[in-house]
């Protein structure tokens, strides 16, 4: 009896979805509530020797602790770097994640490249495709570099003995679900490989102070796959994300311990790969038409940069009983926020229409400065009236119709002026508290009735 006991307590299940771990099957997960996730795993005990860790130490002053400064690494890409917060930072653990076919590999094995000419010797570790397969993407790339190494294997024992005989300056490895620990009988991709798989990747980065890139798969709701752990325990969680109908690409930072999480980088896909944007502002405006309504331009504030971005919005009378109602770019309960002020407020009968609003160049915009651009795009569509060419729209729209400040509103308000624009539409009360001139026409509207009227032609 006691060896059988024994047995059980040496295997556990755990959730593929959440990574919740029951020491008996469940058919319904407690905590995601996802049907029949629970797989049976084997535990594996805990030597010194399991991870190639981190030194030991013993608690200290803060005031006796020496900080430790060391050079960010910098790419050739400056909207790489920006995301990072000024370059790659030695000793980190950094996960990539997007959609499949987004441009995630492409997006690592050129920032690998730049450095690897750079004289640093890297490593790209390719778990999901063979080293022929991954030189014929570095040769549509154009990258050949003696110091970039590439390397095809899953097992994670053989990664950490080549990491250590090559001694890389960056590892990437692609991607961390491929990757096994043959510490545990679960297959790769499970909760338990992934996690352990990091946690190793993570001691070795920390060790040897060597960076370290994870390429992450997403689920089909658009999560990381695999154990929420892996999001707390790298250093950085970078997104690329793109609508595949366009040739842009969104790079964000959702956590960066050593940087701004609100940065996001533009890549333009071509033939040659990834290909930094300088000008957003320039690329989201290319469509833009002084003469045609239910176009509305607005400045949005992405970390440290002002980027111009165009609305466009189509109002038509509705042939159902139920008003569609379709938001791309913006968040859908917004929209509706926005639609009952317009009615309740402007006095615009919109209830009846359907109503579709979309961001230009497939840039999503979170932030409530993008509220009266969205609201006069709509109202120009529906009234049919273009607004004044060469406008610039901003502020927050309140549940009482009121224009309310936003953030920044001086760099927005440049960013218009530098592109040639004209007019910048913003809340009257924001403009009186401007400390600096600007050459550029500013016209206060305090009421969103008020705005339609001073922008619509």
């Amino acid at each position: 009896m006691a060896a059988q006991k024994s047995r059980k307590q040496k295997s556990v299940f755990v959730c593929q979805e959440c990574g919740y771990e029951s020491p008996r099957w469940l058919g319904k997960c407690p905590a995601c509530g996802v049907w029949n996730s629970f797989v049976e795993e084997k535990i594996a005990p805990v030597s010194e020797t399991r991870y190639r860790g981190l030194e030991k130490s013993v608690p200290k002053p803060i005031t006796q602790i020496t900080p430790e400064q060391k050079n960010r690494i910098s790419t050739q890409s400056p909207e790489f770097d920006r995301v990072l917060g000024g370059g790659i930072v030695p000793g980190s653990l950094v996960l990539l994640s997007g959609d499949p076919g987004i441009g995630k590999s492409t997006l690592l094995l050129q920032r690998a490249a730049e450095i690897a000419e750079s004289g640093r010797k890297t490593l790209y570790v390719s778990a999901e495709e063979s080293v022929r397969q991954t030189k014929m993407r570095a040769d549509r790339l154009g990258i050949s570099s003696e110091n970039l190494l590439i390397f095809s294997e899953i097992d994670l024992s053989a990664i950490l003995t080549a990491v250590a005989q090559t001694k890389p300056g960056l590892v990437v490895v692609d991607s961390i679900q491929s990757i096994y620990s043959p510490n545990l009988e679960s297959a790769p991709g499970s909760v338990s490989q992934v996690r352990e798989s990091a946690l190793q990747l993570l001691h070795l980065a920390k060790a040897n102070g060597v960076p370290i890139f994870l390429v992450g798969h997403v689920t089909k709701e658009g999560v990381i796959a695999g154990p929420r752990v892996l999001e707390h325990m790298v250093d950085a969680l970078l997104y690329l994300e793109g609508d595949r109908q366009y040739q842009y690409r969104i790079l964000r930072t959702v956590k960066n311990r050593f940087g701004s999480t609100n940065e996001l980088g533009v890549f333009e896909v071509r033939e040659q790969g990834l290909r930094d944007v300088d000008n957003p502002s320039e690329l989201f405006l290319t469509a833009h038409q002084g003469d045609l309504s239910g176009l509305a331009v607005t400045c949005t504030i992405e970390g440290t940069r002002p980027i111009l971005v165009e609305i466009q919005a189509l109002t038509a009378q509705s042939g159902f009983g139920y008003p569609q109602r379709t938001a791309t770019g913006i968040d859908q309960r917004r929209l509706s926020l926005l639609l009952a002020v317009l009615e309740k407020r402007a006095g615009l009968r919109v209830g009846a229409y359907d109503v579709f609003v979309k961001v230009a160049g497939g840039l999503r915009l979170d932030e409530p400065g993008a509220d009266l651009a969205t609201s006069l795009a709509i109202a120009s569509s529906f009234l049919d009236r273009p607004l004044t060419p060469k406008t610039v729209v901003l502020g927050e729209v309140g549940l009482g119709g009121d224009i309310r400040p936003v953030s920044q509103l001086d760099r927005r308000i440049h960013e218009a002026e530098r592109l040639g624009f004209k007019k910048v539409v913003a809340p009257k009360f924001a403009l009186q508290k401007l400390e600096k001139s600007f050459k550029i026409e500013l016209v206060g509207v305090a009421q969103i009735s008020k705005a339609i009227e001073a922008t619509l032609v």
